[in-house]
């Protein structure tokens, strides 16, 4: 088995693993967000649970029970759910080092927005991801953890503000990934590194007969509650890199602004309607979040375009040639890109009748988008584009 067929498997299957764990997690974090706010709290002075409900699902009822704090007596099967946070996390890692370190030219870097070594790519990289976790902690231990609302559009400015700064320096699919994996980041550590731990210490402290604090049960929903809201973001910003309408827009930080909000909004009119609030103290939401949807269409349909009849008349045999330098040597019957055994998706542009088939995708792939070749690794230049755009517009 050569190298890039097992690059290939190792790929499909973190990739695999990685969408299994991820819908656990996120299915979870969604479960027990609509069960808060479902659960009927007890009468004032009333013993026993804080909060209960009764649901019924796959032919069975349920009775499920909330305790602010700890009930008086831990069972000693108590189920933690962490791992699929945890391995969500390190599943989504390895696909960043599969897809984007071991294959940084292609990828992470373009050079005609920084042109730096792969080690400095995946050093940036791997700093920004510790920065932001270590920003992010500051943000919620500082004196903004009092104001929910402001401390919610401080942690806005600062995704968006990195989705800003990965833009200078990395290519456009890789400042995609990196903004989802920055938050991702966030996300698995508010688990790791503050959710469970608390929840150690309050069944250590009723194992020990103390009584324990409220104030970590306060914080780990605090922090449940931001996994829950940057969830739907997230997830568009790890499926980003299948559209250059988004990755290759040179205001890339603007649009994960308006998905941020999009996202968050749609979570919180599913979170309010779990909870049975009227629909006109949430309402507004919707309205909203699909502004913000026409805005960030608004912008993609904007980016500049490539002005191909300044071209002129391309020949065929100038198009092959185009191809033959830019294209091919993934995009082939045998390809010579040591990164691939097979043509991407299939499509071999090879020859004229392959041009032909493929034309609409190439001029918004290679033409318009400048999504490829990936990482311009054969440095395809604006007036090569503008020559492969005039042959195609000419085949119509």
């Amino acid at each position: 088995m050569d190298f890039a067929l097992a690059a290939d498997w190792f790929n499909l299957l973190s990739r695999w693993f990685h969408i299994t764990v991820g819908i656990t997690w996120i299915g979870t974090s969604f479960y027990f967000m609509s069960l808060d706010y479902s659960l009927k709290a007890k009468r004032p002075g009333e013993a026993g649970a804080d909060g209960v409900a009764w649901e019924v699902h796959g032919g069975g009822f349920y009775h499920v029970q909330k305790y602010l704090v700890a009930p008086d007596n831990l069972p000693p099967d108590l189920l933690w759910h962490k791992w699929a946070a945890y391995l969500t996390w390190v599943s989504g890692f390895t696909l960043l080092v599969a897809q984007y370190y071991l294959n940084a030219r292609g990828f992470l870097i373009d050079p005609t927005v920084a042109d730096i070594q792969p080690w400095q790519a995946i050093a940036l990289s791997l700093g920004s991801i510790v920065a932001g976790w270590l920003a992010y902690d500051a943000l919620c231990k500082s004196p903004l953890a009092a104001r929910p609302a402001l401390l919610a559009v401080v942690v806005f400015v600062m995704v968006v503000g990195a989705a800003w700064g990965f833009g200078q320096v990395f290519s456009g699919r890789g400042a995609f990934i990196h903004v989802g994996v920055f938050v991702g980041t966030i996300m698995a550590a508010n688990v790791f590194l503050v959710i469970i731990p608390n929840q150690r210490i309050v069944v250590g402290d009723l194992i020990a007969g103390r009584k324990p604090d409220p104030k970590y049960g306060k914080i780990g929903k605090t922090r449940s509650t931001h996994n829950n809201y940057l969830t739907l973001p997230v997830l568009l910003m790890m499926v980003s890199n299948h559209y250059p309408m988004l990755t290759s827009h040179p205001h890339g930080w603007l649009i994960v602004a308006f998905i941020l909000v999009m996202g968050a909004l749609v979570q919180h009119t599913l979170n309010r309607h779990e909870a049975g609030d009227e629909w006109q103290s949430y309402g507004w939401a919707v309205p909203v979040a699909a502004f913000a949807l026409v805005c960030t269409i608004f912008i993609t349909s904007q980016r500049p375009k490539l002005d191909v009849s300044a071209a002129g008349q391309v020949s065929e045999a100038r198009a092959l040639e185009l191809s033959a330098k830019h294209c091919a040597t993934c995009h082939a019957r045998r390809p010579t890109h040591p990164g691939f055994t097979e043509p991407p998706k299939g499509i071999a542009l090879e020859t004229t009748a392959d041009l032909r088939r493929h034309a609409a995708a190439i001029a918004q792939q290679a033409v318009q988008s400048k999504a490829m070749p990936l990482g311009n690794e054969t440095r395809m230049s604006d007036p090569e584009r503008a020559e492969l755009g005039a042959y195609l517009a000419a085949l119509r």
